[in-house]
């Protein structure tokens, strides 16, 4: 089993912690299946002048599932020549990932002896805003996914990003968790912002997002929407965790073109 990063360096008074569902992330993406789909896809592409894989997670937290696979990127993919590059709303959290992943690949180096990735920043940006079209060859996003009434209103979000005083107040810490779980409708407001932009997001040839959804979510519908893009596009869970009256309560899905490698 691969270790899991520390956090033990982040305030989780304005950073989401760490919980049931990054772990299922770590869980899904280290599998003897998913860890042989990754690699047969991106071996298939090294060599021949192809770039090195470019990974990437939408919105941190605390970096955790970012330095798993950072650090890990050996075990996980097969090479160790892979970019990694986070982005969050919250710029708190992306300072925390930072040192999380920092922290991960020196431990890694140190202790396991293995070779990891090339951590690239993580940058303050809101969803796939600072990104390239086309670029993204696996995209990880553990959404803000619980139904809430309303979206966190973000007319002082710029005023709550920064540190003023040399601490935060109780409102900014609370606006600054919201933006982490608060999912509006379903669940699913900020996740379809993000599935709108998918199609132009991943790399046409060997792009892979994992969306991480709940029972509210109705990942059986998103599945269906993703194949409605039409072929080659397919869907289907990866993982999951815990059971509710029947139902999954955490799903990790797999989003990409199927086809050949």
């Amino acid at each position: 089993m691969l270790p899991t990063p520390s956090t033990d360096h982040v305030s989780f008074d304005r950073v989401y912690e760490p919980a049931e569902d990054s772990f299922l992330l770590l869980d899904t993406l280290s599998s003897r299946e998913e860890t042989a789909f990754l690699q047969k896809r991106f071996l298939a592409y090294a060599g021949n002048g192809a770039a090195s894989p470019f990974i990437v997670e939408i919105g941190t937290g605390s970096g955790v599932v970012l330095a798993f696979l950072t650090a890990h990127s050996e075990s996980l993919f097969g090479r160790s020549d892979v970019l990694t590059l986070g982005s969050d709303i919250n710029s708190f959290a992306c300072r925390a990932a930072a040192e999380t992943v920092k922290t991960a690949c020196r431990e890694s180096a140190s202790k396991l002896n293995s070779k990891h990735g090339v951590f690239l920043d993580a940058l303050n940006a809101d969803l796939g805003s600072a990104l390239r079209p086309d670029q993204v060859d696996v995209l990880v996003f553990n959404p803000p996914y619980v139904p809430t009434e309303d979206l966190p209103n973000l007319s002082r979000h710029a005023e709550y990003n920064i540190l003023s005083d040399g601490a935060t107040t109780f409102e900014q810490d609370s606006h600054l968790l919201a933006l982490s779980y608060a999912g509006g409708a379903d669940g699913m407001e900020i996740t379809n912002l993000l599935l709108d932009e998918l199609s132009e997001l991943l790399n046409p040839d060997r792009g892979i997002a994992y969306v991480l959804l709940c029972a509210q979510n109705k990942p059986e519908e998103v599945k269906q929407r993703v194949r409605n893009w039409g072929a080659p596009w397919a869907a289907e869970t990866v993982g999951s965790s815990g059971k509710k009256g029947g139902w999954e309560k955490l799903q990790i899905v797999r989003i990409w073109r199927a086809k050949d490698p």
